[in-house]
């Protein structure tokens, strides 16, 4: 799975540790995301998906390796 994490971060100049605090987690998991080393469950997905106004499917998308 793909993300687009850090450039909607960007776009709100938000820092790993301020969406960290703004959704519950720590900015280490943050980060995980952002490399994608780790899947955020749907709920962690939903409450970034509202910090960012926008859907889900428009930060987190499935790779071609993740079709198989």
């Amino acid at each position: 799975m793909g993300n687009r994490l850090k450039v909607e971060r960007a776009i709100k100049d938000l820092t790993q540790a301020q969406l960290a605090d703004l959704i519950g987690v720590s900015r280490q998991t943050i980060n995980a995301i952002e490399k994608g080393k780790y899947v955020p469950s749907t709920v962690l997905a939903l409450k970034m998906a509202k910090v960012f106004g926008k859907p889900v499917e428009e930060f987190f998308f499935l790779e071609d390796e993740d079709l198989d």
